[in-house]
């Protein structure tokens, strides 16, 4: 079948899964053009990546280093235009001229730019989990109404999306054959570390993701499990499902990537290497299939396959988003924000890895409900949550100094 050439907005270029997509969108350059790339400070990477993609823009979201990018690429002799802060990532993924966003930024930070493309009715690739975890409704409903098509790239999303039926009913998994969505997990690095060890994890232990090549803070996220937390919310958004709807297994070997259970006994699951590339070649040119670079499995090779059901005393990170989810979305907002600055003061050596789910708790005892009906009361939450978050860090680390317990 004939594909037609899309114009690409790639958000967050220089981490990992933006360098996943750059990799296939070589591979094909009859399919797809790069309009803009976007970095937050990783400019030499940045120039990099723009010398082999040509762009017409690219975009430094940390207005500090927009001076130092710009002489970069004026030494360079690049002619991409250079734009910088939130304003210049809204552009690039809101122009005309662009088809597809890939919405990579991680964290809170990629919530304005990825609702900008699904404001302007773009096909949207959904690498930034957090959009929907701090403003699910709100953005749920601001893709209907703009016509926007919402592609999931995280691999067990991507991998629910491919394993339900072409009649899906959003919301209603009775209506669709379907008893429940099984959500799948590696357990990270410490599946089978003594709990008294987590005392000790150092912050480069906890990056060291058996299977996936990812960045530092989503690694910490994969370790504490909030990553599959954060997953589990986000799956109730995109597929409108209610919490009991969802289970989390865990699966260490990482092939099979997530799994729908049907009501006549049947289970289908998505298998594949695990290469972020598989699922950003399936939504790029979905609803066709290219090839992404990604070794077929070799089935004389897989050992076996083992499932086991995650531990809450292991995990307290996934139970507090499970729990959130439930509470509603002011929750869900607030214990993504306290995560990113609790994640943040581990990797700086301010916080031990135990206390970043200890935060995430009493950020989350400490904030009442109250309504998000609106984008801006969304990012006040956030803000407020994090304030809330450095507080109790500073606590934690005055007690520490003054040897209280």
């Amino acid at each position: 079948m004939q594909h037609k050439s899309q114009t690409i907005s790639i958000l967050g270029a220089t981490g990992s899964i933006g360098q996943s997509t750059i990799d296939v969108v070589l591979r094909h350059p009859e399919l797809f053009s790069v309009f803009a790339l976007t970095a937050n400070r990783n400019i030499e990477l940045l120039v990099s990546q723009a010398k082999i993609c040509q762009p017409k823009y690219v975009v430094v979201a940390d207005e500090n280093s927009y001076l130092q990018a710009k002489q970069m690429f004026n030494a360079a002799n690049l002619l991409c235009e250079v734009l910088c802060g939130a304003e210049g990532l809204q552009h690039v993924a809101s122009a005309n001229e662009v088809d597809v966003v890939m919405a990579a930024i991680v964290g809170a930070a990629g919530l304005l730019p990825t609702l900008a493309a699904v404001n302007s009715g773009k096909k949207v690739l959904l690498a930034n989990k957090e959009s929907l975890v701090m403003s699910g409704d709100l953005f749920v409903q601001a893709a209907n109404q703009h016509k926007a098509i919402l592609l999931p790239i995280d691999s067990e999303h991507n991998a629910i999306f491919q394993c339900l039926p072409e009649n899906f009913c959003y919301g209603d998994l009775a209506a669709s054959g379907i008893s429940k969505v099984l959500l799948t997990g590696s357990g990270g690095p410490f599946l089978n570390t003594n709990l008294a060890d987590f005392e000790k994890v150092t912050p480069d232990q906890a990056c060291a993701h058996p299977n996936w090549d990812m960045g530092r803070k989503i690694s910490v996220d994969s370790a504490t499990m909030m990553n599959k937390g954060l997953e589990f919310i986000e799956a109730r958004w995109l597929f409108g499902l209610d919490a009991d709807d969802i289970q989390v297994v865990l699966h260490p070997q990482s092939i099979i990537h997530s799994m729908v259970q049907y009501v006549d006994g049947s289970v289908i699951a998505q298998m594949g290497n695990p290469d972020m590339r598989t699922p950003i070649a399936h939504a790029l040119a979905y609803p066709q299939r290219i090839e992404s670079g990604v070794a077929p499995l070799d089935f004389n090779q897989v050992a076996n396959f083992s499932f086991t059901e995650p531990d809450p005393l292991r995990y307290p990170n996934l139970h507090l988003a499970i729990e959130a989810s439930k509470e509603g979305q002011y929750a869900t907002t607030v214990l993504n924000a306290s995560n990113e600055v609790s994640v943040e003061a581990f990797l700086q050596g301010k916080i031990g890895f135990n206390q970043i789910a200890q935060v995430n708790n009493e950020c989350l005892q400490q904030s009442q409900s109250h309504r998000l009906d609106t984008i801006e009361a969304v990012i006040d939450s956030d803000q407020a949550a994090r304030r809330v978050t450095l507080n109790i860090i500073e606590n934690l680390m005055s007690s520490k100094v003054h040897g209280v317990s």
